[in-house]
C-alpha cells in the first residue's frame, strides 16, 4: 500500500548494530540477547523490548540506544554500564543477636554480578528481624567497597536499643479491668524486680493474642473472645513503648445440658464421673446445669474420656466434643454439650517387638515392660514402659517414641520398642574431689550393664596426699536369672580429711546384701545386708581423739530396708516417689564394738508441672517438676567411738547436707560460726535429724538439671530430742550436669539464720560444689 500524502516518513532500516561501553560481556552476546534483526525496520516497541530484556539478565546498570547515520544508513548503538562482580560481602554490628543469625538472612552470590534487589531485600530482613525483637531503632546500612576486580559488599547494623514495654492499654474489656489481664500475659511492662525488664517480643505478644488470653477468657465462659487490634506505640528515642490492644470480649456462657452419645463399654455415670466437668446425675437429665462454661476444664474431661477408653483396650475410640449454642428468653447464651463417642473394637496386644538393642540383651529390657501379650492395650501402661526403659541408662536419650501397628490379623496390635545403644563403660582416670579429702587422684572402670544383662561392676582406686581407697563392688539385679538381687562390696580405705580437721581414718571390710520384690511389686524390694568393718581413727582435733579413741575397732551390722521407688527421669527425676526405710542393728549379738540401733528413712516425691518444647509425655523438651523431700535419721544406744556414723550437717562434702551453710556448722547446741573455718568438734556430731527440699526443678536433658531450692534441717543431740518444727532455713540456685567424669554440681546457697560471734543474724550466700551420685 502507497504512504499516504501528509504522513510521517518511515525509519531507515537497521543496517547494523553496535555496542558501547561493555569490559567483561562479549558485545555478540549482547545483541544476541537484545534481539534486534537486521535490515528491518525497528520500531520504539521493539527497542524499549530489547533494553527490558537487557535489564532483566541483571548484568546492567544502566541500557540506552542511540541511532546514528553513517554513510546514509542507520547504526543502532547499545550503550551499557555493567554491573560490578561481588567478590565479598560481610555484616557488622550485631552484639545483641547472634552474628550468625543475621548472615543467613543474606543470599548474595559472589563471583557474579551484584544483584542490588536482593541487597535491598537483605537489608530489609535484617532490620525486620530486629524489630521483631524489639530493636525497633534498629538500623542496617549497605556500603559498595570498590575492589580490584569488583565490588565488595558491606552491611552494618546499628542495634540501637531494645524497646521496653512501660504500658500495655486495653480497651474493649467491659468485664475484667486491664489488671487482671495482664497477669494472664506473658508481655508485661517493666516493674520493680529484674525479672520485670518489659522486653518487648513480638513472638510473646502473639502468643498472648492467640493462646494466652484467649485460654484466660474461655476459662470464664467467654468463648467469643478475640484481639481485633495490636499496636506497639514505640519511642525511638527514649526505648519505651506502649502496647495497645482492642479486644472484643463477648458474652459469658453457662453450661446448659450435657450428654453422652454412643457409649456402650462404659455407663454415662462412669463416664461423667471419670470425666470430672459434672455430676453424673446432670448428664443426660435434660435439665440445664447452669455453671459458667470453662473450655480449658471441657478440653481436659474431653481427654480423659479418651485415655480412659485408650487405658481399657479401645485404642481406636474417638470422643468427639460437640457444643452448641442458644438464647434463653431472659437473653442468657447457653451452650448444650455432648460427647459423641465412636468405641471401635477393643485391642488386644500381640506382639511387643524390642529393636536396636546390639548389646543389652532382651530380658533386660522385657523386665522393664510392664505390658504382656494377651492383654488389652494400655497406654498408661505403655507409657510406663517407655519410662522404664530409659531408666535403666543405657540408652540415647529422648528414646524414639514406640509405635503400635495393626497386627497382622487385622485385629490386635503390635507394639515395638525401638532403643539406641550408648556407650555405658567407662575407664576413668583423673583428678577426684570428694567427701571432704581434698585433690587427689584416681584409676577406675564401671560398666553399669556388664555383659549386656544390667549388672553392675565397678573398680576404682583413688590415690592422693590423703587419700588412699581401693573399692571392688558387683550388684546384679537378677540372681540366677530370677527376681533376686544381690550386691557385694569390698573396700580398703585410708582418708586424711582436710574438712573439719576429722583426722585419718583407716578401714577395711565388706557387705553383702540381697534383694527380694516386696509382694511381687516391680517397685518396692525388702533388702538384707550384713556389713563388717575393721577401722581406726588417728590425728585431727584434740578434742575428736579424746571423746572417739579407737585403736582399733570393729563394726558388725545386720540390716533391714524397704524401698519404694517409681521416680521417672532418672538421674533426674520429673515425677513419682522414693521412699526409703533401712534399720540397723550394729554390735551387741552380731559382736564388734559398740552396741546401737540406727533408722533412716528417705521420702522424695516430684510432681511434672510441664514441658517446654517437644513433649508429649514420652520424653523431649524441657521438663519441669516440683520435689520435695523429707529426710530424717534415729540412732539408739550406744554408738561407742564410731563418730562417722553420727550425724553432722551442713555444706555438702560432709554428713547431712544444707546448703548456704559451711559444714558442720549445724549443731545440736545451733548453729556455730566458727565452723567457717571447717573445724569439728564432738558437739558438732547428734543421734537425730531432719532436713527438708522443696524445689522447682528444669530437666533440660538427661544430663543437664538446673532447680530452684528452699533447704530446712537440723541435728539433735538424741533421738528423744528430735524436733522438726526446730530448723535453720536457707534457700538458693543449683546446676548439675553428668561429665564423663561422673555427676558434677555446683549450688548458689543463701543462709537465712546464719549468726554473728556475737549471736547477731548475719545471712548471707555459699557456693558448694558436689561430686558423685544425685539420685
Amino acid at each position: 500500500m502507497a504512504q499516504g500524502n501528509g504522513a510521517p516518513p518511515l525509519p531507515p532500516p537497521v543496517d547494523s548494530l553496535a555496542v558501547e561501553g561493555a569490559v567483561r560481556i562479549v558485545p555478540d552476546q549482547i545483541l544476541q540477547v537484545a534481539g534486534i534483526p537486521l535490515h528491518g525496520i525497528a520500531t520504539y516497541r521493539d527497542i524499549a523490548k530489547a533494553v527490558s530484556t537487557l535489564y532483566s539478565t541483571g548484568q546492567f546498570d544502566d541500557v540506552r540506544v542511540a541511532d546514528r547515520v553513517v554513510g546514509g544508513k542507520l547504526v543502532l548503538v547499545f550503550i551499557v554500564k555493567e554491573r560490578p562482580v561481588l567478590r565479598d560481602w560481610s555484616v557488622t554490628g550485631p552484639i545483641k543477636i547472634a552474628l550468625h543469625n543475621v548472615t543467613d538472612l543474606v543470599h548474595l552470590g559472589k563471583g557474579r554480578a551484584i544483584d542490588r534487589a536482593e541487597v535491598s531485600h537483605s537489608r530489609y530482613a535484617i532490620d525486620s528481624m530486629y524489630h521483631k525483637e524489639g530493636y525497633y531503632s534498629a538500623h542496617t546500612t549497605v556500603v559498595e567497597q570498590p575492589t580490584s576486580d569488583g565490588v565488595k559488599v558491606e552491611f552494618h547494623v546499628d542495634e540501637g536499643s531494645r524497646v521496653v514495654i512501660s504500658d500495655v492499654a486495653i480497651t474493649g474489656n467491659k468485664q475484667y479491668a486491664t489488671k487482671e489481664l495482664v497477669q494472664a500475659m506473658e508481655s508485661k511492662p517493666e516493674g520493680f524486680w529484674w525479672f520485670r525488664d518489659g522486653s518487648y517480643d513480638e513472638k510473646a505478644v502473639d502468643r498472648d493474642i492467640r493462646d494466652h488470653l484467649p485460654t484466660w477468657y474461655g476459662q470464664r465462659g467467654l468463648i467469643d473472645f478475640q484481639v481485633t487490634h495490636d499496636t506497639l506505640l514505640a519511642d525511638p528515642k527514649t526505648g519505651k513503648a506502649t502496647l495497645k490492644l482492642d479486644v472484643e470480649e463477648g458474652e459469658p456462657y453457662l453450661v446448659g445440658t450435657v450428654d453422652i452419645l454412643g457409649n456402650q463399654r462404659f455407663s454415662t455415670e462412669e463416664l461423667a464421673t471419670a470425666s470430672g466437668f459434672v455430676q453424673s446425675g446432670q448428664v443426660g437429665s435434660g435439665s440445664m446445669v447452669g455453671t459458667r462454661f470453662d473450655r480449658t476444664a471441657w478440653e481436659n474431661a474431653t481427654q480423659k474420656l479418651s485415655e480412659l477408653y485408650q487405658n481399657n483396650g479401645y485404642i481406636s475410640a474417638q470422643v468427639e466434643p460437640d457444643q452448641s449454642r442458644r438464647t434463653l428468653p431472659n437473653g442468657t447464651h447457653v451452650l448444650d454439650l455432648r460427647w459423641r463417642i465412636n468405641e471401635g473394637k477393643p485391642a488386644t496386644i500381640h506382639l511387643i517387638h524390642i529393636t536396636g538393642n546390639e548389646v543389652t540383651h532382651e530380658r533386660v529390657i522385657r523386665e522393664a515392660i510392664v505390658l504382656l501379650p494377651g492383654e488389652l492395650f494400655n497406654r498408661d501402661k505403655l507409657l510406663r514402659s517407655y519410662q522404664n526403659i530409659s531408666n535403666l541408662g543405657f540408652f540415647q536419650q529422648p528414646m524414639a517414641v514406640p509405635s503400635v501397628d495393626p497386627a497382622a490379623n487385622g485385629v490386635d496390635v503390635d507394639i515395638t520398642f525401638k532403643v539406641q545403644e550408648k556407650h555405658t563403660g567407662n575407664i576413668n582416670f583423673g583428678a577426684s574431689l570428694g567427701q571432704g579429702t581434698g585433690l587427689g587422684g584416681f584409676l577406675g572402670l564401671e560398666e553399669p550393664n556388664l555383659f549386656g544383662r544390667g549388672k553392675h561392676g565397678k573398680i576404682q582406686y583413688q590415690f592422693g596426699q590423703n587419700i588412699n581407697d581401693f573399692t571392688l563392688s558387683y550388684t546384679d539385679p537378677a540372681l540366677l536369672e530370677s527376681r533376686l538381687s544381690g550386691t557385694g562390696t569390698l573396700y580398703d580405705s585410708q582418708l586424711k580429711y582436710i574438712v573439719g580437721d576429722l583426722g585419718e581414718q583407716r578401714s577395711a571390710g565388706g557387705s553383702l546384701q540381697i534383694g527380694i520384690p516386696f509382694l511381687g511389686s516391680r517397685y518396692s524390694r525388702v533388702f538384707a545386708s550384713y556389713g563388717f568393718q575393721h577401722v581406726t581413727y588417728s590425728g585431727g582435733a584434740a578434742s575428736l581423739q579424746t571423746a572417739f579413741q579407737c585403736a582399733p575397732c570393729t563394726r558388725s551390722t545386720l540390716g533391714l530396708a524397704f524401698i519404694h521407688d517409681n521416680r521417672i527421669g532418672l538421674p533426674f527425676p520429673v515425677a513419682g516417689s522414693l521412699v526409703s526405710v533401712n534399720i540397723e542393728q550394729n554390735g551387741g549379738l552380731l559382736g564388734g564394738d559398740g552396741d546401737y540401733q540406727k533408722v533412716n528413712i528417705d521420702t522424695r516425691w516430684f510432681a511434672p508441672l510441664g514441658t517446654l518444647g517437644r513433649g508429649n509425655g514420652f520424653g523431649g523438651g524441657v521438663q519441669f517438676t516440683l520435689g520435695f523431700t523429707a529426710k530424717s535419721g534415729f540412732i539408739f544406744g550406744n554408738s561407742a567411738n564410731f563418730f562417722t556414723e553420727l550425724y553432722s550437717m551442713g555444706g555438702v562434702q560432709y554428713g547431712i547436707p544444707l546448703r548456704g551453710y559451711s559444714e558442720f556448722s549445724i549443731t545440736p547446741n545451733g548453729y556455730d560460726p566458727n565452723a567457717s573455718d571447717a573445724n569439728a568438734t564432738p558437739a558438732s556430731f547428734g543421734k537425730s535429724y531432719a532436713a527438708y527440699t522443696v524445689e522447682f526443678g528444669a530437666r533440660v536433658s538427661q544430663q543437664i538439671y538446673v532447680d530452684l531450692f528452699a533447704d530446712a534441717g537440723n541435728v539433735y543431740r538424741t533421738a528423744a530430742q528430735f524436733d522438726p518444727t526446730r530448723l535453720f532455713r536457707s534457700f538458693g540456685i543449683g546446676a548439675a550436669v553428668i561429665s564423663p567424669l561422673g555427676p558434677i554440681g555446683v549450688d548458689l546457697g543463701y543462709g537465712i539464720d546464719k549468726t554473728d560471734l556475737l549471736g547477731h543474724p548475719a545471712p548471707g550466700f555459699q557456693v558448694h560444689f558436689r561430686l558423685g551420685n544425685f539420685q
